[in-house]
Parts: C-alpha cells; structure tokens; sequence
C-alpha cells in the first residue's frame, strides 16, 4: 500500500506534469491526492520543498549513476585523459534511461524549464555532480582558452535542457531519447573540439 508521502509526490508530479509548478495549488495536491492539509505540512512544508523531494528523488540515482560511470571510465583510463566523447555519454546515459522509464516525470523537468525554474533546481540538485563532469571535460581539451572552455559548457547545458525537456522546433518530435542523446553527444563533441573563437580586434 501506498504511503501518505509518496502518494502525495506521485500526485503532485502528475500534476505539475500536466499544469506546471507555478498553475498548482496545494489544495489541487491535496484534493488529487485525497489528504489533509496536515499531512502536505507534515512531509514537505511548503510546495517548494515538495517540487525539492520529487526532483531530489529521481536526481539522486541520476547522479550516482553518472558519477559511477565517470569513476570507471577513469579506473580504466589510469593517467590519460578521457575522450570527450566518452564523457557525454556518462554524463547523459543514465538521464536517458530515467526519462525512457518515466517520461511523466521528463514532461515536470520541461515544465520547469519553461518556467525559469531550471538554474534554481540544477544549482540545488545537479551541480556537485556536473562540477566533476566539468573537470573531466576540462582535462580532455586542455588547448581551449579557460573563458571559451566555459562558454562551450554553458551552450552544452542549455542544450541538454532543451534536448530533454522542450519539444523540438524543427527535428521530428518522435525521435526516442536515446536517439536524441546520440546525436546530442554528437553535435557536443564536435563543439568542445572546434578550434576557439578568433574574436577581431575592435577598430
């Protein structure tokens, strides 16, 4: 049987799924999920702290595994860096397999982004574990000025974000996850490689 907090994270993730974070009251959670006000006090306090647990709750895994597959990549490397490709695709594989099993889940982290909640949550939830993706990818192209290593960083998160979470303008919206985390991989990789920006002098 269902417990009373899951029931109200499962309710609240359908919810902010279908209507967004900012269009979903606590009474709408609270009714959904068939509890008291008390018990949404009780379990989160507030419906921050609820949005915090859901994310907090399908991000934890998502980052053991990435670091996992880091840590193995540089067992097996020993002392030479590792290719950016290969970087990617820890960092990127297990976030595909989450949202494979649980797109309901993929459409809250696009309502997220829609709403301009997304540096908010990536700062609380993600970042620890993005910084040592950072130094990996740092290693593997040390040639990149320092300034043009992290502008290349941002694009790659603001692509990530838009790859997983938003509906494609242009690209066929039936593309599975994994077909857009290769092609992702693909088009980073080719990025981080570029030569750096020659930016003219100003006359």
């Amino acid at each position: 049987m269902i417990d009373t907090k899951d029931k109200i994270l499962k309710t609240a993730e359908q919810l902010f799924g279908e209507q967004g974070f900012a269009a979903t009251s606590l009474r709408q959670v609270i009714a959904k999920a068939e509890v008291n006000l008390a018990a949404i006090h009780y379990h989160f306090g507030s419906k921050e702290n609820l949005l915090d647990e859901l994310v907090h709750r399908k991000a934890d895994p998502v980052n053991q595994e990435r670091l996992a597959r880091l840590e193995r990549l540089e067992t097996q490397a020993v002392s030479k860096p590792l290719t950016v490709e290969a970087i990617l695709d820890a960092f990127l594989a297990p976030m595909v397999e989450v949202a494979e099993a649980n797109p309901l889940f993929v459409r809250v982290m696009g309502r997220i982004h829609s709403e301009g909640l997304m540096p908010e949550i990536v700062q609380r939830h993600f970042y620890p574990t993005a910084q040592r993706f950072v130094e990996a990818l740092r290693r593997a192209v040390p040639e990149l000025p320092e300034a043009e290593f992290l502008w290349r960083v941002h694009f790659m998160m603001g692509a990530m974000a838009h790859t997983m979470c938003g509906t494609p303008l242009f690209a066929p919206a039936s593309e599975d996850h994994h077909g857009r985390m290769r092609k992702l991989v693909t088009f980073l990789s080719a990025g981080f490689h570029a030569p750096a920006t020659q930016i003219g002098e100003k006359s």
